[in-house]
């Protein structure tokens, strides 16, 4: 055998070998880079609502999972429909794994729209992991007289149906009802979370709501089971299995436009609503440590005892998952995201 191809392939043996040795001393470096610290679940809601709630169930376990068993704290950080704490994750939050920000997935689509006040890249982020769709139902007091779809389709007077801001999934779905169902309603925005519009509905400043079953099923249960509190219309593909007789709005969209708006306007966002998300620049090894903990989360006996008590659903995406349906959404026709922004983010 030829000398210099021996010594070809022994250097070349040598440098894999110094290689593999500096990336295990890496990876070694940041296995032990969590023990004594703190990671920070920044919430982009108040707390009382779904978000709080999936985030707290899983700061409990997530810890465990890491190498070097850190403790993990939420933060609540509510403004504009998560906006706020999502800007903040990309403009301000340091790149070295300890924040993990949890807002509302349907920003992805604002981004994708050009909504101004959005100042982060959607495509820089680390995704960690999906933990719930938030599929949206719209329900009423039954007091207030609409207990059908129907009736809310023929009412004369808008209902008043809460939200927080664009970019929220009861927000934007609120929109494309009215747009390609045509149901009437009157929208009352700046409410930090679920929990302070159902402090609302009691006090008779609001008439129903549009968000997640989830939400609905913790807040609302005895009611919902009672009969005193009426889900009327689902927004989602298939009917929940919660919910089997509610009808489907896609059942009563006007034309195949109206149906292909709820397909990526409701549909789609479904199962990127509720992320955990980190700073561009994080480590790499540090994401895949805090994915590979997340994935071992959704599957912990004691997290989903937790969700039970709680009605809270579980559907995870890992974070690899995420992040492939986070690109798909930023891929969507131009002449579909501007029919949707004239609806969802009008100027």
């Amino acid at each position: 055998m030829n000398a210099g191809r021996v010594q070809g392939k022994r250097s070349k043996a040598v440098l894999a070998a110094i290689c593999w040795l500096i990336s295990a001393s890496a990876f070694a470096g940041d296995h032990e880079f969590y023990r004594g610290k703190t990671i920070r679940l920044v919430v982009g809601y108040a707390p009382g609502g779904g978000y709080d709630f999936y985030a707290r169930a899983v700061a409990r376990y997530m810890g465990k999972y890491i190498p070097g068993n850190p403790a993990l704290v939420v933060d609540n950080m509510p403004g504009a429909g998560s906006l706020a704490s999502a800007n903040h994750l990309y403009r301000v939050a340091k790149p070295d794994g300890l924040t993990v920000g949890h807002f509302s997935g349907s920003l992805f689509q604002l981004q994708a729209m050009g909504q101004k006040e959005i100042s982060f890249d959607a495509a820089r982020f680390e995704y960690v992991g999906a933990v719930a769709k938030v599929e949206i139902v719209c329900g009423f007091p039954k007091s207030g007289g609409i207990d059908t779809v129907e009736k809310w389709l023929a009412t004369k007077t808008p209902p008043r149906l809460g939200g927080t801001a664009p970019g929220t999934g009861g927000h934007d779905t609120s929109r494309l009802l009215a747009a390609t169902i045509g149901v009437p309603l009157q929208l009352v925005l700046g409410y930090k979370s679920t929990g302070d519009m159902r402090l609302a509905i009691e006090r008779g400043e609001l008439t129903g709501l549009c968000t997640g079953w989830e939400s609905f099923r913790s807040l609302w249960r005895k009611q919902i089971d009672s009969g005193e509190f009426v889900v009327v219309l689902q927004a989602l593909p298939k009917p929940h299995p919660d919910l089997p007789k509610v009808p489907l709005a896609v059942s009563y969209a006007k034309s195949d436009e109206a149906r292909q708006l709820l397909e990526v306007g409701a549909h789609n966002v479904a199962a990127i609503a509720r992320p955990f998300v980190m700073a561009p620049g994080t480590p790499k090894a540090r994401v895949q440590m805090l994915r590979s903990a997340f994935t071992a989360t959704m599957s912990d006996p004691g997290f989903l005892a937790d969700a039970e008590r709680a009605n809270l659903d579980i559907a995870p995406l890992t974070g690899e998952e995420l992040a492939k349906t986070v690109f798909d959404v930023l891929k969507t026709p131009p002449a579909l995201l501007a029919k949707l922004k004239q609806i969802i983010a009008p100027q």
